[in-house]
């Protein structure tokens, strides 16, 4: 990693200073990394592991992935195992071709069901994906993307739940052709960036925040190195997170940041996953004052 600039070191201390003074932020984890390594990347059988995990981490929170929602049993379950570890349900990811107006009605089904269960829960936050098109989605699959995006942010608001937009590299590319198409039809739609996959975008992330700061209410976070390969845990790479977080307190930033760890395919971890899980929520404590 290079070596810290003094920006960088000015940034840690206006984190430190923000943290004293009372600025909260709930950070949590996002189990991807386990979904990786599992069948249809279902994490139903091993919740146990990642809460206690999660616990271990020192996360005040976990957000689940949809797929953990669809088992009948998944309420009564998850809420166990919240109470077991002492850790709350903040939210889930959920992903969908919204831009396939045929599958509105099945996906609105899904959703309803997925929104309920989470509100029972406790959770209070939706990171959307809109699904892939493959190539860069016409003015009409936008206008259905969107039509789709309203109804799901009433399901949500009608269960105290924020819809956010999440991105991957696509939402993002081609100068941002997927998100601001979405961003022209609703305007008033909530921004949950993964920061990384800004960068993998060639997106700079900082000038991604003052842009649209006012509208950002949840972030992912993760780190990679100067080849671009992700790093095992927070810290071992190169984005400059310092940086990421004045920006946000520039914004006014008020909402849940989730730590989403990521490994190349094949890659042998050097430690437990828990122990990176730790190790970068102390990172985004020592660095981004949260």
């Amino acid at each position: 990693m290079p070596t810290p600039s003094r920006r960088h070191f000015l940034s840690v201390l206006g984190a430190a200073a923000a943290s004293a003074a009372g600025q909260k932020v709930t950070v949590g984890a996002h189990p991807w990394v386990y979904a990786a390594r599992l069948p249809k990347n279902d994490i139903t059988p091993v919740l146990d592991e990642i809460f206690a995990d999660f616990r271990h981490a020192g996360m005040d929170a976990i957000e689940l992935m949809h797929t953990a929602l669809a088992p009948d049993d998944a309420v009564s379950r998850i809420a166990a195992l919240s109470r077991k570890h002492r850790l709350p349900v903040l939210g889930t990811s959920y992903s969908a071709s919204m831009w396939r107006r045929e599958e509105h009605a099945a996906i609105l089904e899904q959703a309803r069901t997925l929104v309920s269960r989470l509100a029972r829960l406790g959770g209070r936050t939706l990171g959307t994906s809109v699904g892939n098109a493959g190539k860069p989605k016409t003015a009409e699959q936008l206008d259905a993307q969107a039509d789709l995006l309203r109804r799901l942010m009433v399901i949500c608001r009608d269960h105290g739940v924020i819809l956010n937009l999440h991105n991957h590299v696509y939402e993002v590319a081609n100068q941002e052709h997927d998100l601001r198409g979405t961003l022209e039809r609703i305007p008033d739609v909530k921004l949950g960036p993964d920061i990384d996959w800004l960068v993998g975008a060639k997106v700079d992330p900082l000038d991604f925040i003052r842009r649209h700061g006012k509208r950002i209410v949840f972030a992912h976070l993760r780190d990679r190195r100067a080849d671009g390969v992700w790093s095992e845990a927070m810290g071992e790479g190169t984005l400059d997170y310092a940086a990421v977080a004045a920006e946000l307190r520039k914004a006014g930033f008020a909402g849940d940041l989730v730590i989403e760890l990521a490994h190349p395919k094949d890659f042998q971890p050097t430690r437990p996953l828990r122990e990176s899980f730790k190790l970068s929520r102390e990172y985004v404590r020592r660095v981004m004052g949260w």
